[in-house]
């Protein structure tokens, strides 16, 4: 029996596609980049037929690198950004707008409208989620309202929505199967966490039929298969997760109380709580982790808007430097006797904040302040704002702050300078492993677990490794110092009190 599984780990500025063998190792990878749409001043899109064409081209190019046939694939996973919402019609596929990126803020007044009429307790209480334009729902609502006969259309049921993923399997079998998975629905802001069904008071108040929307199934489950003449020969699709929480299954934490961040564009910490659905009294999100046969795992979440952002920053926007390589070695490189503190809130700041209105700033500078202390400023800000996130964590799960151990992946870990301040910030052991694909892994582990050829989560967490691991070498005065100076930079940069 052939053990390879193939992965689509459809992200914000590009796809990927790999082909993972029986050991769950990584053989073949392609990679595609897609254009980035900015319509209006804090309007983020994407054409779906951009994604679709990536996704298709990517996973090809990865079988065939892999020296494969698509018959010899025994079972697809995907991956996705997440909150990002495509329209489409049920007949043709085609879309009816451009897709709604996650970093959208256009529905800020609708979210506004719904916190000024005191809603936001209802939506958190049932989707663990804030009023905020960061998820799923008020998109939907947008695009219906102002695209023209769209609601009449979606009323008329000849439209159908969903996350990326949903689209993508949609398009991948051919129309035959409208579905996507619990992580994807627990984004949406119309989701109800506990009884794991679409919320109907939700969906009245948002105004969204319940006819545009999927089925919801497990994480790993039956998702059709892929129509023979995209690659050859059908694939089973058997896996589907959202980028973070398929990070926490590449993680392997399957246990209450493991924690993974990911450092990409922004950061995603995840805390899983088992069958614990914990509400946050700090401002951070309830999520599913993943549901796997039946059972729904919860986590606690918290989403910064800016991580590996700030060093793109560094790099194109004030030209420091030239490759996200040289930030570690140029912050090595700073003076110690300066305190300089950049608040990253570039799209406003996200938990344990929620300040859609609040934009970055920079503190402590001097005439000596030159581009090691911007650099270190811009690194130290990533691991400032984990350490919020684990402090509102330990606060809402009751965990000590000292001795949880933190697993990382995403671009930024590949930096030793970064992965030391992130564990001497957060006074804690910071875990990098030897498989960095953790998001594309999660999702392989999926469909390879359903499709009956890759292990449970007992053995494949015995598969995870450690490449290395970073313990906290910082002095309490140092740290404490250190902190100090943050929050007092964060009160100056917060508009909301």
């Amino acid at each position: 029996m052939n053990e390879c599984i193939l992965a689509i780990d459809q992200g914000t500025t590009s796809t990927r596609a790999i082909v993972f063998d029986g050991s769950m190792k990584p053989v073949a990878t392609s990679q595609k980049e897609f254009t980035q749409l900015y319509p209006a001043s804090g309007w983020v899109e994407h054409d779906p037929e951009d994604i679709w064409e990536t996704v298709v081209s990517t996973a090809g190019e990865a079988i065939a690198k892999a020296g494969l046939q698509p018959s010899q694939i025994a079972a697809l996973g995907i991956t996705n950004q997440r909150e990002t919402v495509v329209i489409w019609e049920r007949s043709t596929g085609r879309p009816v707008h451009n897709a709604i990126v996650w970093q959208d803020r256009r529905t800020e007044p609708l979210c506004a409208r719904l916190r000024g009429e005191g809603l936001e307790e209802l939506f958190t209480a049932r989707t663990g989620l804030l009023l905020d334009p960061y998820f799923s729902g008020t998109k939907i609502a947008w695009l219906l309202d102002n695209v023209s006969g769209a609601r009449e259309r979606a009323e008329r049921g000849e439209l159908l929505a969903g996350t990326v993923d949903t689209y993508l399997i949609w398009r991948l079998t051919g129309g035959r199967v409208h579905a996507t998975d619990a992580t994807n629905a627990s984004r949406t802001l119309v989701f109800n966490i506990a009884t794991q069904q679409w919320d109907s008071e939700l969906l009245s108040i948002l105004d969204i039929p319940r006819s545009l929307l999927p089925e919801v199934k497990d994480c790993g489950d039956d998702f059709g298969i892929t129509d023979a003449s995209l690659f050859g020969a059908p694939i089973a699709i058997r896996g589907v997760a959202g980028d973070q929480q398929a990070a926490t299954i590449g993680q392997a934490c399957f246990r209450p109380g493991m924690m993974k961040s990911t450092y990409g564009t922004g950061c995603f910490a995840l805390l899983n709580t088992g069958t614990d659905m914990v509400a946050s009294t700090n401002r951070l999100l309830t999520t599913v982790a993943y549901r796997i046969g039946g059972r729904t795992t919860y986590a606690l979440e918290g989403s910064i808007f800016i991580a590996g952002a700030a060093i793109q920053w560094l790099r194109d926007g004030m030209k420091l430097i030239s490759t996200a390589r040289q930030s570690g070695e140029l912050a090595a490189e700073a003076d110690p006797a300066q305190n300089v503190y950049l608040v990253p809130a570039f799209v406003g700041l996200g938990a344990p904040h929620w300040d859609a209105e609040a934009r970055g700033a920079i503190f402590g500078l001097t005439r000596n302040t030159g581009p090691a202390e911007f650099a270190r400023a811009a690194l130290e800000s990533v691991a400032f704002q984990t350490g919020d996130l684990l402090e509102a964590m330990r606060r809402d799960w009751g965990a000590p702050a000292g001795g949880t151990v933190l697993r990382v992946d995403g671009g930024m870990v590949a930096s030793d300078w970064t992965m030391q301040r992130l564990a001497d910030i957060l006074d804690a052991p910071v875990d990098r492993p030897i498989v960095l694909e953790t998001t594309a892994l999660g999702a392989a582990w999926l469909a390879g677990h359903q499709a009956g050829v890759w292990p449970g989560p007992e053995e494949f967490s015995k598969s995870w490794a450690l490449e290395r691991r970073f313990e906290p070498r910082m002095d309490h005065e140092t740290r404490a110092a250190k902190l100090q100076g943050w929050h007092d930079a964060v009160r100056r940069t917060l508009t909301q009190s």
